[in-house]
């Protein structure tokens, strides 16, 4: 069970971590978590009771050593955890009282003084983290308290007494033999860079500190502090090559990243280096400097007497505080094993192991915060809703400092809202911006999204065309940006997704085209969708006709010729007129009529058309009557000479003529008129000749106004009357003079209301046989409603011989009975496929719907039963399938045999 006094510890540590670096960000993803919840550091009490307090520690390799000696001024491990240093105070307090090193190998039990080190306080060991082997420590440097660093036995000067708090030294490259090292005093930080000599295949580092002895002591990072120690911490990678350091101070901790190739450069061997300051408590303005600390990758982890604080080394920020109770009484160390990469803290009682689960965890949000986004896009771990976020900030931080453009770029990989992101630009007038932001969103779109691809597209044709006229508008259309964006638009319009999409849209785009007065852009946008047609308008709306036909000539498409001869004949007949005999029996002369019909209002058109016809007659042989007609008026009205040249070649012989001799293209008024300049009887006949009645009797009316007004000849005109029966003597009657008295025409007005009279009377004998009918059907209703059948017990169904009574049935007036359901049976095979679903739904209504369903009252004021029963009996008790129609038309038919045979057999009984 847990004591009451570890429940209080793990309550006061709980309450004391601190609140989540990131706080709740708004992101296109929705539900998405954005951060690991473990706890990113957390402790673990060890099984371990020491005997006494414990006063000094160090770990490495998962082996740690404590000592609870009050003679021990220090104990140094190597990262092997085979070699252990310990640092003792004089054994006496006699003047000429040296202190020891006693050095102890993990598998001996017998310590040993070093003889090198006697006379001096050895206060830090700098190992050799090359070192390999369990035998020896290999070239290690020792601090002393006055100041003094010793390789092994060597000893090296100092020009001060000041206790060296802090040793690191690493080789630069595997392959060369140049090192560096760093070294601590209480308030300075030396760096040192050179090449150590090899004896016996071991390196020996006195050399790097040559070429210092000449030089000033200038090389060093100091620091004021009142502190009577300092500590030096590196962070090794998993390949133990130092990546940062930190150098705990009284102000704060000084840290930096590890870069021995810049030396080259500059006199430091680190980068970036900056004081991180202490926290504070709430209240307090400063924080006294932690007794230890210990360096991850990106925390620092600050030992104080009570409690473990954990600051982020990037934004110096408290993410977590551990705090001890005197239970196990007060914090002696803390250290950490490079080997295993573990951390341990030490009180006079106890040992605990921190475990750090994924520090990295909020690195991407610490990084988005100092502006950093590529380093925080790294620590997003592929969470697309952080790399979300990450990607607005550096939008709208991009949009701040006035680019725009890259803004949008990065705008177009973000979930951010659509049409926020369009009225920002719009309301900033950034139009180059918002077109970079559109086309990345077109870009990410795949094919299937039709109609966002289509809104892009015109939405962004439009902005391109609004751009191109304000520059025409202000008279820079031959400007370098002018070009640019004409430029930009014509790879716009050859995007691919664009070409796909013109297809559904081009009708608005040539709209807005149009709108915007941007005809050079319409006819390459034409050219680029091999919309010849629209070429061609667009060519027609130029007034660029001889381009027009230049394009229609290069084209084998002959309907563009139907369309368009008509406009072109009436602007340029003659180059109009070349180019369609230049396409010979490619075009249908007939075609053309209605073009040439619409534009023959001058000589120049007529003489036109007329070489076009001859042409096509005279070479092609076209024997089409619609064309010789019309080309035989053209020569009547227009030229007599040709005309006459014409008929003489076509000859007399009615079978071999091309031409219509009744009539030319259907001008039966203008051929009854000519025909009345050469004979009345040929006048007549071409009259006698429409298909329609009402165009002979206004031919006939032409030919009767025409005699009766020239001689008022009444006779004549009477004949005209016998002659065309669709003539009446009212017709006439306006075409004669006032002096014409009535007397004249006695005769033919008495025939004509003679013949009215016998409508009449043919009319009320009509009206009279359907006033009967009328009257007999009614008195057939009015029968029906009164008769009545008598049913017997021993009636039988006419289908299947059960007797009747025994289900429900239906009774025809031809006294045939059938149950209905055998009724329906019979009736179903010989119903339309409509009326025989309407049976099925009916019947499954009244079979399906609930009591109440069926009791509702409809708006015919019956209930809903009733109305669908009435419905099935219109459908299947519609007649009798004995004497209905329908077994009149089936008669006849094999299939109908057995209906037929019940038929008779029916009769039978009820005779």
């Amino acid at each position: 069970m847990t004591s009451i006094l570890d429940q209080y510890e793990q309550a006061s540590q709980s309450s004391q971590r601190m609140k989540p670096a990131v706080e709740p960000m708004v992101s296109g993803y929705i539900n998405m978590q954005l951060e690991d919840n473990t706890p990113m550091f957390s402790k673990q009490r060890m099984k371990f009771n020491p005997s006494d307090l414990i006063t000094h520690a160090a770990v490495s390799n998962d082996y740690l050593f404590v000592q609870p000696s009050s003679k021990l001024t220090g104990i140094y491990l190597d990262p092997l955890g085979f070699h252990l240093l310990m640092a003792f105070t004089a054994r006496t307090k006699v003047i000429d009282a040296s202190p020891e090193l006693v050095y102890l190998h993990r598998r001996s039990v017998k310590p040993k003084p070093v003889s090198k080190s006697r006379n001096y306080e050895v206060t830090e060991v700098g190992w050799n983290m090359e070192n390999s082997s369990e035998m020896t420590t290999g070239p290690i440097l020792l601090g002393t308290s006055q100041g003094h660093i010793l390789e092994t036995e060597i000893e090296c000067d100092s020009s001060g007494d000041m206790p060296i708090t802090g040793i690191q030294f690493h080789r630069i490259h595997s392959t060369t033999n140049k090192y560096f090292i760093f070294v601590t005093t209480r308030t300075r930080l030396y760096q040192f860079i050179g090449h150590a000599t090899t004896t016996d295949e071991k390196p020996s580092l006195q050399s790097i500190f040559y070429s210092y002895l000449t030089m000033p002591e200038t090389g060093f990072q100091e620091i004021i502090s009142t502190l009577k120690y300092s500590k030096l911490q590196f962070f090794f990678d998993k390949s133990y090559n130092p990546k940062t350091f930190a150098w705990l101070t009284e102000p704060g901790i000084f840290f930096g990243q590890l870069d021995p190739t810049s030396q080259q450069n500059s006199n430091s061997l680190f980068t970036h280096g900056e004081l991180i300051n202490y926290p504070t408590a709430s209240g307090e303005e400063s924080e006294p400097a932690p007794l230890s600390f210990v360096l991850t990758e990106f925390h620092a982890l600050l030992m104080y007497s009570d409690r473990v604080k954990i600051v982020s080394l990037l934004n110096q920020e408290l993410v977590f505080e551990d705090i001890y109770t005197e239970t196990h009484g007060k914090l002696k160390n803390i250290v950490r094993d490079t080997s295993k990469r573990t951390i341990w803290a030490i009180t006079d009682k106890s040992v605990f192991r921190y475990k750090v689960v994924k520090e990295e965890r909020n690195l991407w949000k610490i990084y988005s915060d100092k502006e950093q986004f590529d380093l925080a896009k790294q620590y997003c771990q592929n969470n697309p809703a952080c790399i979300d976020l990450i990607n607005v900030k550096q939008a709208e931080l991009l949009f701040t400092k006035g680019e725009y453009e890259k803004s949008a770029e990065i705008y177009a990989e973000t979930k951010k809202s659509f049409e926020t992101v369009c009225l920002k630009f719009l309301e900033d007038e950034r139009i180059d911006a918002l077109k970079v932001y559109l086309s990345k969103r077109l870009d990410a779109l795949t094919d299937d999204d039709k109609s966002l691809i289509s809104m892009l597209v015109i939405w962004m044709t439009e902005l391109y065309l609004s751009q191109l006229g304000l520059l025409r508008r202000t008279g820079q259309e031959d400007s370098q940006k002018y070009h640019q964006i004409q430029s930009d638009f014509e790879v716009f319009l050859l995007h691919p997704k664009v070409s796909n999409c013109m297809q559904h849209v081009k009708s608005v785009i040539y709209d807005l085209m149009s709108s915007h007065g941007d005809k050079q852009n319409l006819i390459k946008l034409t050219f680029i969708n091999e919309d010849y047609e629209n070429v061609v308008a667009q060519y027609i709306y130029k007034k660029s006709y001889l381009e027009a036909l230049k394009l229609l000539q290069s084209l084998k498409r002959p309907e563009l010729f139907y369309q368009f001869t008509p406009v072109l004949m009436e602007e340029v007949p003659k180059q109009s007129i070349n180019a369609l005999i230049a396409q010979g029996a490619r075009l249908s002369p007939s075609k053309l009529l209605p073009a040439f019909l619409s534009c023959e209002s001058d000589e120049e058109h007529v003489s036109e058309i007329i070489r076009y016809l001859e042409f096509m007659v005279q070479h092609f042989n076209v024997k089409d009557k619609a064309i010789h007609n019309y080309l035989l008026t053209l020569y009547a009205e227009h030229d007599q000479e040709s005309l006459m040249r014409y008929l003489t070649r076509q000859g007399q012989d009615v079978m071999m003529v091309n031409y219509d001799l009744s009539a030319l293209l259907g001008l039966w008024d203008s051929a009854v008129e000519l025909a009345l300049q050469v004979d009345l009887g040929l006048a007549k006949s071409v009259a006698s000749q429409p298909d329609t009645d009402e165009t002979q009797r206004q031919l006939w009316l032409s030919i009767a106004e025409h005699v009766i007004t020239k001689n008022q000849d009444l006779k004549e005109a009477m004949s005209f009357l016998q002659e065309c029966p669709l003539i009446k003597i009212e017709d006439i009657l306006p075409f004669f003079s006032d002096v014409v008295t009535i007397d004249h025409f006695r005769e033919p007005i008495c025939q004509s209301l003679q013949e009215y009279n016998n409508q009449i009377e043919e009319m009320k004998a009509e009206i009279e046989e359907a006033t009967r009918s009328a009257e007999y059907v009614r008195s057939e209703i009015q029968s029906f409603r009164n008769r009545s059948a008598l049913v017997s017990v021993t009636d039988a169904c006419c289908l299947c011989d059960i007797t009747l009574l025994m289900r429900p049935f239906y009774l025809f007036p031809c006294s045939h009975r059938f149950h209905a359901d055998c009724l329906a049976s019979e009736v179903a095979p010989i119903l339309s496929v409509a009326r025989h679903k309407k049976l099925k739904d009916k019947q499954s209504q009244l079979a399906h719907l609930s009591a109440i369903e069926l009791n509702t009252m409809t708006s015919s004021g019956l209930p809903l039963r009733e109305v669908l029963r009435n419905e099935i009996d219109d459908i299947i008790a519609a007649e009798c399938v004995f004497c209905g129609e329908h077994m009149i038309e089936c008669i006849d038919r094999p299939s109908c045999g057995n209906v037929n045979q019940r038929v008779l057999m029916s009769l039978t009984r009820n005779t």
